[in-house]
């Protein structure tokens, strides 16, 4: 054993190996012991495993990567020139996992000293398990090692500290004691300790632990929710540490309630990570909704035995209702930084209609400060259709397909940006790769006349030319910018305008004017005077597509107005005559323009309006849910709405389906009074939520979400991103009310800012402190514990591939653009 640690702490004492620990030899199979599938795969033939580090702390992946007997290697060369495709093909050669207790990991001593390590396989189907057979000439005393190594990352990685003070006991947890591991060979099947029945019922209960089931009354503690999701060749009630989770803390004390909103009885489940899988925790608790005062609710659920929780009503808790299978779903956030999910069910539509209405209610008080009584109740009936878990109408009937299409094949993934100090013959220590100076990247704009992306770092702007292979080539850096009268200041807002030709800047410390500076000379030529009195909040062309246009006027907002800018006119640029301002504080923060022209403004009280031209009111205006709006898009045509919140995105179809108005949009003819606009609220589910903030300590805050934009197609996807996270949503899917509607992609750092290359939805300009890159659809996945901790490559010195002028050029992770352009 002292072996052993020695051995772990001159592992972890290095940060230049890549591979920490090896197993050179061996067989990697899927062994799938309950599906209709088969039930084994021979995988690779050759290959070896591998423990690695990723970029992150106390991270660690499992790797498996397929070994090429004599000649294949060499054959394979010949088959392709092209690195980069080869390199794209060398990823289905490689399988990563990453080292969570999640995986089960163990290891097995069979007859005639073979060794044999196994994992769960989290993607397949229950029992589902991948089985690397070590080859003879493999000790036991390596695997022995090797199994050890896993455990200390491991608990490195739930604990997010040094293995080193982890004792005997703390790694114990991470022994999995199971029934023996199944044989891979396929003519080895052994014999099934459950019947076919059986079998069925699992695969079931892993669909219905997860989304739940429909029925008439609340069901016994044998419920499909009532244990965690069993695991194939499991004993009857094996309990290890690993599968125990933190569980929260105790209530606090129930503060002295003002009023009673709603008090209903229901099951309450809570969300086990290990497992994926609601789990029963009391069959029988009390869900009460309370007004404590001042404009604070307070949720308290408890049993006749046990205080379960208590937390206040605000919008964090990420509510989602569904009606379907009678459930609240509901994050919980403590002092402690740690996030938990709950679900409480309960025994009809009617309780739950009951439950929703007092929460909603308190809920919307809390943001509001205003009475829930007070408002019109065909816009209560619209806050509430935004929560529930529902379809939007004219969602295309047919069935969601299990994958995506998948798009074009790509070149991998080039996730480093570039440096600007670099040329063809640089050796490595040439490059630049640290920040000199405070800034960072703060704001991004894309071009649609010309292939080009600008990014904000301070009081400079880098250029980026978007490479046919849809990669970001570093092109100049303008490096100064500054009022024509030579002060220097940093841009809060960009939009480019005139054919990509100018981008109008705006100074934050000087709001009632703007700047226009000619990208073909790099610098500010022009700055304008707006209105002495009005200042500008934010700017937006005169209609989608103005940018690729000569068209000289745009729009603007203030708190309380909504104008034309024209920067022909002498003096102060608003156009008085198109000017629309309210006596009210509107508090106005976004717009957005369709193609036709027609405006959409939203405030930071929630609501938005739509108009079809400017100096009138507004045509239609949409109910606030409550939070402040930060963010607005609208689609090409106006049909979709697309508003940001800071813990969800609003999805607003404007299309009249009825009445006679039938078939005009809200822009163009008003909802009538007992109709409103469908919205559909995008969040992540409460689930995720909570994965999210377990590996970054911080809640859901969304960028500006866009739509991808383009002259020939409609718009098909969403693109938004929280913290390290850019997330992808599908429209189709979100219209046609799937489950899964939305692809992720962790980042090693914060996104600034992101959109969609011009023209497609297949590629995303991502925008990160020091790093500005292009990254395909391909690479963001489905939302799993691996992808949602992120799959890190580790750093490398160099992996530079060719020269920049080859057509193979390629950075490696170290040549960023950390430089400051």
């Amino acid at each position: 054993m002292f072996v052993l640690k020695n051995v772990g702490k001159f592992i972890f004492g290095t940060g230049s190996q890549e591979s920490m620990i090896e197993l050179p030899q061996g067989q990697l199979y899927l062994v799938r012991p309950l599906s209709p599938k088969g039930y084994s795969e021979l995988i690779f033939k050759d290959a070896t495993a591998r423990i690695r580090r990723t970029g992150q702390d106390f991270q660690y992946q499992l790797v498996i990567q397929r070994v090429y007997e004599e000649g294949e290697a060499e054959l394979a060369d010949e088959e392709g020139e092209d690195e980069e495709l080869n390199a794209l093909a060398a990823e289905k050669d490689e399988k990563t996992f990453l080292l969570d207790e999640a995986l089960h990991f163990r290891v097995e001593i069979r007859e005639g000293s073979q060794n044999v390590i196994a994992w769960k396989d989290l993607s397949g189907d229950v029992g589902d398990v991948y089985e690397f057979v070590c080859d003879p000439s493999i000790k036991s005393a390596q695997v022995g090692a090797f199994e050890r190594v896993a455990k200390q990352c491991q608990y490195e990685r739930k604990y997010r500290k040094p293995h080193s003070t982890a004792s005997e006991a703390d790694l114990e947890q991470f022994d999995f004691e199971e029934q023996p591991i199944p044989q891979a060979s396929p003519i080895h099947s052994p014999t099934l300790a459950r019947s076919i029945e059986s079998s069925d019922a699992m695969f079931q209960l892993k669909n219905e632990a997860n989304v739940g089931a429909k029925r008439d009354s609340i069901p016994s503690t044998s419920s499909v929710l009532a244990k965690p999701e069993p695991e194939a060749y499991e004993e009857e009630e094996i309990e290890t540490k690993s599968s125990k989770q933190k569980g929260p803390p105790e209530a606090p004390t129930q503060p002295e309630p003002v009023e009673i909103l709603s008090m209903e009885i229901g099951e309450l489940h809570f969300y086990d990570f290990p497992s994926g899988a609601f789990v029963l925790q009391d069959p029988s608790v009390t869900a009460q909704v309370s007004d404590i005062g001042n404009w604070n609710y307070w949720l308290h659920i408890a049993s006749k035995d046990k205080q379960w929780l208590g937390i206040p009503v605000i919008a964090d808790i990420n509510p989602v209702f569904n009606f379907e299978f009678l459930s609240f779903i509901f994050n919980q956030f403590t002092n402690d930084g740690s996030a938990y999910s709950w679900l409480l069910r309960f025994k009809d539509n009617k309780t739950l209609e009951t439950f929703q209405d007092g929460l909603m209610r308190a809920l919307w008080e809390q943001l509001n400060e205003t009475k829930w009584n007070k408002v019109k109740e065909q816009d209560r009936q619209y806050v509430l259709d935004a929560f529930e878990d529902l379809n939007m109408e004219d969602a295309p009937i047919e069935e969601e397909d299990e994958e995506e299409l998948e798009p074009e094949e790509e070149e991998a993934e080039d996730d480093a940006p570039r440096s600007e100090h670099y040329d063809s013959d640089e050796e490595e220590e040439d490059v630049e790769t640290a920040p000199k100076d405070p800034y960072t990247n703060s704001a991004l704009a894309v071009g649609y006349k010309h292939d080009r992306s600008f990014v904000v770092r301070g009081p400079k702007i880098g250029v980026f030319k978007h490479t046919p292979k849809n990669h970001l080539e570093f092109t100049t850096n303008i490096s100064k910018v500054e009022t024509p009268k030579g002060a220097s200041f940093v841009p809060k807002k960009v939009m480019l305008h005139n054919e990509d030709r100018n981008l109008i800047l705006q100074n934050d410390t000087d709001p009632n004017k703007l700047y226009r500076m000619d990208l073909e000379y790099g610098k500010v030529v022009d700055e304008w005077n707006v209105h002495d009195d009005i200042p500008v909040v934010t700017f937006a062309p005169e209609n989608k597509f103005a940018q690729m246009t000569h068209e000289p006027t745009f729009l603007g907002i203030s708190r309380n107005a909504l104008f034309r800018i024209d920067p022909r006119l002498s003096g102060n640029k608003l156009v008085d005559s198109q000017l629309k301002q309210y006596v009210s504080k509107n508090d106005f923060s976004s717009v957005s323009t369709t193609e036709k022209g027609y405006v959409a403004v939203a405030s930071n009280k929630g609501d938005i309006r739509l108009f079809d031209r400017l100096g009138i009111n507004a045509k239609t205006v949409i109910p606030a849910l409550g939070e402040p709006i930060i963010g607005l898009d609208v689609s090409a045509d106006g049909r979709w709405v697309l508003g940001t919140c800071r813990t969800y995105l609003l999805l607003i179809d404007a299309l009249q389906k009825s009445g006679k108005n039938e078939g005009k949009l809200g822009f163009e003819k008003p909802f009538a009074a007992d109709s409103k606009p469908q919205p559909r609220r995008l969040a992540l589910t409460p689930e995720h939520v909570a994965q999210f903030h377990h590996e970054t300590g911080k809640g859901v805050s969304f960028t500006p979400a866009r739509f991808n934009t383009s002259k020939t197609n409609e718009e098909t996807s969403i693109i938004t991103a929280t913290g390290p996270y850019i997330i992808d949503w599908n429209l189709d899917k979100v219209i046609r009310g799937s489950k899964s509607p939305y692809i992720i992609k962790r980042y090693e750092d914060n996104v600034k800012a992101d959109d969609f290359k011009f023209g497609t939805d297949q590629n995303v300009i991502v925008t990160l402190p020091n790093w500005v890159n292009m990254v395909g659809k391909q690479h963001l996945k489905r939302p799993t514990r691996e992808s949602i901790a992120g799959d890190f490559v580790p750093r490398r010195s160099s992996a530079r591939i060719g020269t920049r002028e080859s057509g193979r050029y390629k950075l490696g992770k170290d040549d960023v653009v950390n430089s400051p352009y």
